[in-house]
């Protein structure tokens, strides 16, 4: 039996996403995902952590980051986790743990200031939520 890799989140952009160009024309964007989580401690005061996703999206989900992707945003990701190494300025071996977008999803409206509608008073318009598939490419077909 195969393995299982599925990653789903909720949180909201903690940058907005970095396009790079590869050869052959593919784009891949970069961009982190903060999301929050509540519990009371043993004292019974609330507490909120923060965890922070690095997230990549590649090809026509790049092209849709860039161009509908803001910080501070609410989304919603699927997508696999997928740990790579790299050799940093000083030739040593480090590594980095990121979320593989295969889905996103914008939930609600685009923050105030991020080219989206707002009312008269400057209130943040909610548009309707869209979602964008990263089609999987033929030779990453299961069968």
């Amino acid at each position: 039996m195969a393995g299982v890799n599925k990653v789903i989140l909720v949180g909201n952009l903690g940058k907005d996403p970095e396009v790079r160009h590869l050869e052959g024309g593919v784009s891949v964007a970069h961009f982190t995902l903060a999301t929050n989580e509540y519990y009371k401690d043993k004292q019974g005061t609330r507490v909120e952590r923060t965890e922070w996703h690095n997230i990549s999206a590649w090809r026509g989900l790049a092209d849709m980051a860039d161009k509908y992707l803001k910080k501070g945003q609410q989304v919603y990701i699927e997508g696999k986790l997928r740990t790579r190494q790299y050799q940093d300025k000083d030739q040593q071996t480090r590594y980095i743990t990121e979320i593989i977008a295969d889905e996103i999803s914008m939930l609600g409206g685009r923050p105030q200031g991020a080219n989206g509608a707002a009312d008269a008073n400057g209130q943040a318009v909610a548009e309707p939520e869209q979602s964008f598939r990263q089609e999987p490419e033929l030779d990453q077909l299961p069968f």
